[in-house]
Formats: structure tokens, sequence, C-alpha cells
């Protein structure tokens, strides 16, 4: 990298700098806005008398004014007063809250008991960045309950502060905050694509043993203009570099023709001359049906095939976990809680 690109460098910092703290804002005053509101509605509840009846009126309000933000359906009220509720009393804990995900908060209220394990899950998520589905697994593997049989003092290790230098960017905008920010949908599915990249990273290096991550959005050169590969690694069995390219939507020829220009641009520019030429993976998302195609020099000979077809990880295993991916990250863009 020369000192041009090392200038450049920094600004990229500065602007990711700025975005992290923009994300980082938005959720503080989303988490803010929901713990006021339930302090408003449980409030009203206790000393007004409210009942069902003005809960409903209250719904209907909402929709009427602000009908795209989520959250604020029947189910959604009653949840806020009961953050608030379960929270209000322990100021330690309260001021954690707006440092994770409200994705994040609904799942640790709605799937642990004491506060003591709230606390837990509240802080690993701090300091592990959790996404809903990593925080979900952790909740139902019980690691509050082994880790307390192990270690005897849940949050000995997690006490510590966390900095800004911990502090989870992207994992925040969560479609709540979104919708808060009345984002465009546009924005939503860049997002959804997003999440459905990193958790396919995810899956690619747990099943498949010969993977080896190099980047995502890696920039590959082609006269001068640079295009960008969504995933890209490399395979110790077959001596070569593995693109992964994500579509949301059908399957369409002209993917499989872009596949190739990219290959070609690696095998030029990246692949060593002890290796074998690369080979990319087609990942397609949509509603219905998940389709997943490769793609392969044409100079490569039927044995090679063979060779590639069987060492890389079977299609319908990928078509099934792509599914099972775009399927989560659906549900937590569409559902109301």
């Amino acid at each position: 990298m020369d000192k041009l690109e090392l200038n450049f460098a920094e600004i990229i910092n500065m602007i990711e700098t700025r975005r992290n703290n923009a994300y980082r804002k938005v959720n503080e005053e989303l988490i803010s806005l929901y713990w006021d509101f339930g302090k408003y509605i449980s409030e009203k509840i206790n000393d007004s008398n409210w009942g069902d009846k003005i809960v409903d009126k209250l719904v209907d309000f909402m929709k009427r004014e602000y009908p795209t933000m989520k959250g604020f359906n029947r189910r959604g009220i009653y949840r806020m007063k009961q953050f608030y509720e379960t929270y209000k009393d322990n100021k330690i804990v309260s001021t954690l809250l707006t440092q994770i995900s409200w994705s994040n908060n609904v799942k640790i209220l709605s799937s642990t008991n004491s506060i003591e394990e709230k606390e837990f899950y509240i802080r690993m998520c701090i300091k592990n960045n959790y996404t809903a589905r990593e925080l979900d697994r952790q909740i139902a593997s019980g690691y509050f309950h082994r880790y307390m049989l192990s270690d005897g003092k849940a949050n000995q290790s997690l006490t510590k502060a966390v900095g800004e230098e911990d502090y989870p960017n992207t994992r925040l905008l969560d479609t709540y905050s979104l919708e808060f920010l009345d984002l465009p949908n546009q924005y939503s599915e860049k997002d959804l694509k997003k999440s459905i990249i990193y958790n396919m990273k995810e899956f690619i290096l747990e099943i498949g043993k010969d993977f080896t991550y190099i980047g995502e959005e890696y920039r590959v050169q082609v006269g001068n203009e640079d295009f960008y590969i969504d995933l890209l690694f490399y395979n110790r069995a077959l001596s070569c570099l593995v693109a992964f390219e994500l579509k949301i939507g059908k399957f369409k020829p002209e993917y499989i023709s872009k596949m190739d220009f990219y290959l070609e641009a690696l095998d030029r520019q990246e692949k060593k001359q002890n290796e074998n030429p690369s080979v990319g993976v087609i990942l397609c998302a949509e509603k219905d049906e998940e389709v997943v195609e490769y793609a392969m020099s044409r100079t490569m000979s039927p044995t090679m095939v063979s060779k590639y077809t069987l060492e890389l990880i079977d299609k319908k295993l990928l078509e099934n976990k792509l599914k099972e991916i775009s399927n989560i990250v659906e549900e937590n863009k569409e559902k109301i809680d």
C-alpha cells in the first residue's frame, strides 16, 4: 500500500468511526424510547386505571400516526411495560440496556429467569457482539448455568466496563432501528444481504474443514475499475481460491458470466503458480426457493471438475443452510415484537 492509499485508509477509518457512532446513538435513543414508553404505560395502568380497551385505542392511534414503526402493537406495548418493570429497580443493569439491540433485549427478557441470568447475557452481548441468532444459541445451550457450575460467579469475567473499541457497530442496526429512522426498504435489503453473508461465512468455516477465510467484499481490479466479491476463501484440499457471491432473488444465467469474470481476475491477479484454477459458488436466496450453482473454468478437465464437486460443500447442504439463514433473517426483519 503506497502513501496515498494510506491516506485513503485514514478517510475510511474516519467514516467508519462516525458511522459506528451514529449506529450506537440511534440504538441508545430507540431503547430509551421503549424504556420511557414502558414507564408511561406502567404508571398509567397502575395509577389511572387504564385497561385493555384504552391500550387497544393507543395501538390504533400509533398505527395511524406511525404506520411503518414496528413494536407498537398490543403485544409490543405490554413488552415495553415488562421491560421497564423488570429493570427499573436495578440501576446497574438498566445502564447496560442501551448497549445492545432491542431484538437481543427482547430475547433476554423472554427467555431467561433471574435478574442475574439476564445481566449475564446482556454483558455477554456487549462483550462478544452477539447477533440475535448467536444469543439464541447461547441461551438454548444453557451457557449461563454451565458457567455458574464451572466458575461459581457469573459475571466475574464480564464486569469490566465496555469501551467504545469493544462496542458493537452494525449489529446494533436491527430492523427496529431502521423503522425508527424511517429508512427506505432498499437499506433494509442491503442489511438483509449483509446478515446472510455473515452467517454463511460462519457456516462455511464451521462445516468446510479445509476452508480458510480470506475476506469479505474482496476487491479485484480490472482495468481502472474495482469489483468486489462477497466472500473469498482458500481451500487447502483443492489448492485453489473459492469465491462466493450472494444474490437476493431468482437465479439468472448472467450470474454465471459475472462469476466467470471474477474467477478470471482472481486467477490473473491472486492465484499462485502451483495453485489450481479458482472456483465460484453462487448463492441465490429467494422467498420460496434457494439455488446454489458452481462456476468453474471451461479449461478444467472432467476429472478435475469431479474432484472439485467432491471437495466443495454439497449443494443441497448449502441450499438448506441458505434457506434456514434466510428464514431467520426474514423473521427478524418482518416480525413485530
